[in-house]
């Protein structure tokens, strides 16, 4: 008897453990078990979809509902292997262009400075060895 309320209480402890740990999961790994879970039964249920409406639709929608089909079968699919982290995450190759930029153009402005001179209607550039003079026109 004593045996028995220990093992009631190691299980109503396991229960609350497991409670608190599903409480505390991402949307991501929630979504992944369901995904897991149920994935290959939505699959299917799609497939048999498909092949009812094959028997029962004309040709002229046929294409339509087979469009869709496969368009919910390709989403389902890349969120299987998006969750599941089968598909890798593709680099930005214009944000390493850009900093990279940055980069060059914070090494020339420290290089060079450049100055500016305001004398009345006429303005001068400087840049290095580079240098513009602008005059007002009347």
């Amino acid at each position: 008897m004593f045996a028995d309320k220990d093992l009631k209480k190691a299980k109503i402890d396991i229960a609350a453990e497991l409670n608190r740990l599903e409480a505390n999961q991402t949307a991501k790994e929630v979504a992944g078990k369901s995904i897991g879970r149920y994935g290959l039964f939505y699959i299917t249920i799609i497939v048999i979809i498909g092949v009812g409406a094959s028997l029962y639709l004309e040709e002229s929608k046929m294409a339509a509902v087979m469009g869709l089909l496969g368009a919910s079968l390709t989403a389902l699919i890349s969120m299987m292997n998006g969750i599941a982290g089968a598909t890798p995450k593709q680099d930005k190759p214009e944000f390493d262009i850009m900093k990279q930029l940055i980069d060059r153009l914070d090494r020339m402005a420290d290089r060079d400075p450049m100055t500016v001179d305001v004398d009345g209607e006429k303005i001068t550039v400087r840049k290095g060895d580079n240098e513009v003079k602008t005059a007002r026109k009347a």
